[in-house]
């Protein structure tokens, strides 16, 4: 039998607030790898593996913040509706159960309202709204104008929640950990470059940034033409620095590996240091946490 996932108040709470009549299609659930089949009529057939890796690396480190959604078809057998990516990551990484939404019955209606009414509530996170947002999307065939009418938003606004999930995970956990705020995300939203999100998130973390400081940053970002200098609250993500073509693949390989950005510096005589910094006494014992496994 699936057993419940015990997520606790929020991921875990999201649908569970709905009356026993809309459960069964809503509820999250462990479900073990082995029960669980790809989805024959899936129109995606070749997957980046390398991008694989990096999100197998991620859900080993941080776990799967974004469950994904099956149909039940049969005794403790599953087929998957969405998140086959997701799915296979988590092979890669070796999780024996995924976190999952099951739909044990095919009503969209009972499924839609369920997921409208809770995203009603006023203590959801913005990831937890966006995933409601997809899963309207992805689950019950709506298109954006449609769901903007749904629930009364403007589309836009619901535009702005859906691209929150295209943020790299530990920003993602951040915003459900009220480490950064949806205007800051919102700024991080962005920044086209991972590497560079990951650097101003830890200094949000660090030196507790507004968020009209952070999209400050964000717009420096964008003008090549203007120096990007240290200021008196500390450091501003520079340019990136010319590295012999080795270093460069190391230094955004570290970046992945710990999730932040990680520094070289590097002299004429081949001498430098790595940097590798952190935005709270949390996550420095995150990169510990890391460090030990490694020497384990």
């Amino acid at each position: 039998m699936a057993k419940r996932n015990a997520l606790g108040r929020g991921l875990g709470a999201l649908i569970d607030d709905a009356d026993n009549r809309k459960e069964h299609v809503s509820s999250i659930n462990d479900i073990p790898v082995e029960n669980i089949e790809a989805n024959p009529f899936q129109p995606r057939t070749k997957f980046d593996v390398t991008a694989l890796n990096e999100l197998a690396a991620s859900i080993k480190e941080i776990g799967i913040i974004q469950p994904i959604t099956l149909r039940k078809i049969d005794d403790d057998k599953y087929q998957i509706i969405a998140g086959e990516r997701r799915f296979r990551a988590s092979k890669i990484a070796g999780l024996k159960t995924v976190p999952a939404y099951v739909r044990e019955a095919e009503d969209n209606g009972m499924l839609e309202m369920a997921l409208i009414e809770n995203i009603q509530r006023e203590d959801l996170d913005a990831i937890e709204v966006a995933l409601s947002y997809q899963r309207l999307i992805e689950e019950c065939q709506l298109t954006q104008e449609t769901l903007s009418d749904r629930v009364g938003k403007k589309r836009s606004t619901i535009a702005n929640y859906l691209r929150l999930l295209k943020l790299p995970t530990v920003i993602q956990k951040g915003i459900i950990d009220k480490l950064i705020t949806m205007g800051h995300a919102r700024a991080l939203v962005n920044v086209p470059n991972t590497e560079d999100q990951l650097s101003i998130y830890n200094q949000v973390l660090t030196e507790e940034l507004s968020v009209r400081k952070v999209e400050e940053l964000v717009r420096k970002l964008d003008e090549p033409d203007e120096e990007i200098t240290e200021n008196q609250h500390g450091s501003i993500p520079e340019k990136k620095e010319k590295y012999p073509i080795e270093y460069g693949e190391l230094k955004d390989h570290l970046s992945q590996f710990f999730h932040t950005k990680v520094d070289f510096f590097l002299n004429n005589k081949g001498k430098g240091k790595i940097v590798i910094p952190f935005g709270s006494a949390k996550d420095l014992e995150r990169i510990m946490g890391i460090l030990d496994h490694l020497n384990g």
